[in-house]
C-alpha cells in the first residue's frame, strides 16, 4: 500500500509546528519531511532535522537539476521539498508530512491531486499576533510582514480538504491525528488487502480445504 503525502500549511505563527511534533510521536508509520531552506537558522533548530539549511546557490543548482517536487519564495527566504525523498518513503508505504506555505501546497496538489491537504487555522488574528510577538524570533519588519501575508493565507483555506482550528494543542492534535488516521481507512488504499480477505472468503476453496 503506498503511502500518503499529507501537505500541512498555516500561516506563520498558527502553530503547526507543534502539532506536527505531537502527531508524530503518536501515529506510527508517519515520516517527516525535512525542507531545504535559504533562511537563517533559529536558535535550538538543528541542520537536517529541522531544516536543511543550504545557500541560495546551493538551492538554485537543486533546482535546476529538477529534485524539487516543490518550491517558493515566502518572506524572502526560500523553501524546497525534495522529490526523491518524498517518493522514496511513499513507496514504502510510509504516509510522508510536508510541512510548507499555501503556495508551495497549491503547487504539489497541482502534481499529487489525492495528497491529503490540512490547512491549520489560528483562532483569530489577535492570537497569531500574539504567538508571533512571545515567539521573540522576527525582526519588526519581519513580524509585520508575516502578518500582513497572514490575510491572504487565511483566505486561501478553501483549497484544502481539511481544517483544522488550532485553539488548543492537544485538542487541535488529536483532530489533526484522526484525520491522518482516518485517510488510512479510504478503500482506493486498501486494495491489495482487500483482495486478499476477498479471495479467503473464495467458496470453491473453502469447499474444496473443507473435503
Amino acid at each position: 500500500m503506498k503511502g500518503n503525502l499529507v501537505i500541512i500549511a498555516a500561516p506563520s505563527g498558527a502553530g503547526k509546528g507543534t502539532l506536527i511534533k505531537e502527531v508524530l510521536q503518536t501515529v506510527p508509520e508517519l515520516e517527516y519531511s525535512v525542507s531545504l531552506t535559504t533562511r537563517p537558522r533559529r536558535p535550538g533548530e538543528i541542520d537536517g532535522k529541522d531544516y536543511h539549511f543550504v545557500t541560495r546557490r546551493d538551492f538554485e543548482e537543486f533546482r535546476v537539476q529538477g529534485g524539487f517536487l516543490e518550491y517558493a519564495e515566502v518572506h524572502g527566504n526560500l523553501y524546497g521539498t525534495s522529490r526523491k525523498f518524498t517518493e522514496d518513503l511513499t513507496g514504502l508505504g510510509k504516509d510522508v508530512i510536508l510541512e510548507i506555505d499555501v503556495q508551495g501546497a497549491a503547487s504539489v496538489l497541482e502534481q499529487v491531486p489525492d495528497a491529503i491537504s490540512i490547512f491549520i487555522m489560528p483562532p483569530s488574528f489577535e492570537a497569531l499576533r500574539a504567538r508571533l510577538e512571545a515567539r521573540g524570533t522576527e525582526s519588526a519588519e519581519d513580524l509585520d510582514l508575516r502578518l500582513r501575508n497572514s490575510i491572504d493565507e487565511v483566505s486561501r483555506y478553501d483549497l484544502f480538504k481539511f481544517v483544522v482550528v488550532n485553539d488548543e494543542v492537544s485538542s487541535a492534535a488529536a483532530r489533526l491525528r484522526a484525520v491522518i488516521m482516518g485517510e488510512r481507512q479510504l478503500r482506493t488504499r486498501q486494495t491489495d488487502a482487500i483482495r486478499d480477505i476477498l479471495d479467503s472468503f473464495d467458496v470453491s476453496k473453502l469447499i474444496h480445504e473443507d473435503s
